[in-house]
């Protein structure tokens, strides 16, 4: 069971996420918080998988409280859920830890999975998100950087890395190449191990830098 702490300071926001998830098997939400400073301090006494946080909230911000649930218990997943989709909001959010950033736009089915997805050790993102996360970096990368020449990886691998690149989930990739999750899975820890590559964001990066967009 994935135990869920939602963070927002609008009740009827938090009321829906709790209506949705409960509404499944396998997420039981075990508390709400309206503020920053109560996020942490109901993260500090229970044992949490993951975190739905917003970020603009009175008082303590989402970022701060990131932060601080991170510093006290860094098994934790977090994923940012927000109106704020900008540049200004995504990347403070990532550089406190945070797995995931999703728009509140996203589909309820979709934002079930990014929990699963975030439990299961993956970064979890808006497709518009992932783009421009990617597209910046690649612009403030020289081309001849350390990811520049011939990737060595398999042509399977290759395809894989595409799909990533374009935001499909494990499961996603699984159904696209008619493939058995644990044998997605094995193939990006290869990528990981072949590339170097930590997560599945710099998957995507590096994708976007030898020019595998996924784009169809």
């Amino acid at each position: 069971m994935i135990r869920l702490l939602i963070v927002d300071d609008q009740h009827l926001v938090r009321a829906g996420l709790r209506m949705l998830c409960e509404s499944t098997d396998d997420i039981e939400v075990t508390g709400e918080a309206s503020g920053g400073a109560e996020a942490v301090r109901l993260a500090e006494r229970g044992l949490l998988d993951v975190v739905l946080m917003d970020l603009r909230m009175p008082g303590m911000d989402g970022i701060a409280a990131t932060e601080r649930i991170l510093a006290a218990r860094p098994a934790t997943r977090v994923i940012v859920l927000t109106t704020f989709d900008d540049d200004d909001h995504l990347y403070p959010a990532l550089a406190t830890g945070a797995c995931g950033f999703l728009a509140k736009d996203i589909a309820p089915g979709e934002l079930l999975d990014a929990i699963r997805r975030a439990v299961r050790g993956e970064t979890p993102f808006s497709a518009p998100v992932l783009r421009r996360l990617v597209a910046r970096a690649v612009s403030t990368r020289p081309a001849a950087d350390a990811d520049a020449g011939r990737l060595d990886i398999t042509a399977r691998e290759r395809t894989i890395l595409e799909l990533v690149a374009a935001g499909l989930s494990n499961a996603e990739i699984g159904e696209r190449l008619h493939l058995g999750i644990t044998t997605v899975k094995t193939h990006i820890a290869n990528l990981m191990t072949r590339t170097g590559c930590q997560n599945r964001v710099r998957l995507a990066v590096l994708a976007a830098r030898h020019g595998l967009t996924g784009d169809e």
